[in-house]
């Protein structure tokens, strides 16, 4: 089977979720995986594009010391409300309300990438966000979703590329930013900075 992409540099992939590893395994990139171990704590009155650019930033630099060769991807997503960033349900009730709260509602889903290499003194962070709107959802189709489990590890308590896209009846923007990582915006990146060819 013949591969999309072909890499030129040694590529760190700064996550461990599983749908960003398969995106890249997609794009028939050779890339390691290390996880970048940081805080993810908000600060008080941080806007959500800023927080999830700093967390991508962070993320790249935590990675970026022991790999200073390497070129390095971080990303950071976040699910927003009103501004409102709505993190992994902590328990069913949770997902609930939360999943009620969007229901016929549009929010928005921030993702920020940094690509980071130390010796070639790069750091360069994007920003891509998406509109996803629900439509008026029964409450008792919520709790049926909730109690299947998809919920649970998922910000914004569901999950567009598994049974959770019934929920969504219009997106503006990126899908695959909602997945997780804006796959044109990072293949444009990583063209720009030459680190993969056709």
């Amino acid at each position: 089977m013949a591969t999309l992409f072909n890499s030129t540099g040694k590529i760190v992939l700064a996550s461990g979720s599983p749908r960003r590893r398969s995106y890249f395994s997609d794009l028939g990139l050779s890339f390691q995986v290390v996880p970048a171990d940081i805080e993810e704590q908000r600060k008080a009155d941080e806007p959500a594009k800023a927080y999830v650019r700093r967390l991508a930033r962070e993320k790249a630099a935590a990675i970026a010391e022991n790999y200073p060769s390497s070129w390095i991807v971080a990303a950071d997503t976040v699910v927003c409300l009103d501004d409102c960033v709505l993190g992994k349900p902590d328990s069913s009730e949770a997902a609930v309300k939360t999943l009620s709260l969007l229901s016929g509602r549009e929010h928005m889903v921030h993702t920020a990438v940094c690509l980071q290499n130390v010796e070639e003194d790069v750091q360069d962070i994007l920003l891509v966000t998406t509109g996803v709107l629900f439509w008026n959802v029964p409450i008792a189709a919520i709790k049926r979703y909730v109690s299947t489990g998809e919920s649970m590890d998922k910000a914004g308590s569901y999950g567009i590329q598994g049974m959770g896209a019934f929920l969504v009846r219009e997106i503006r923007g990126s899908y695959s930013n909602v997945v997780g990582l804006p796959l044109c915006e990072v293949v444009e990146l990583l063209m720009q900075h030459k680190l993969i060819r056709k």
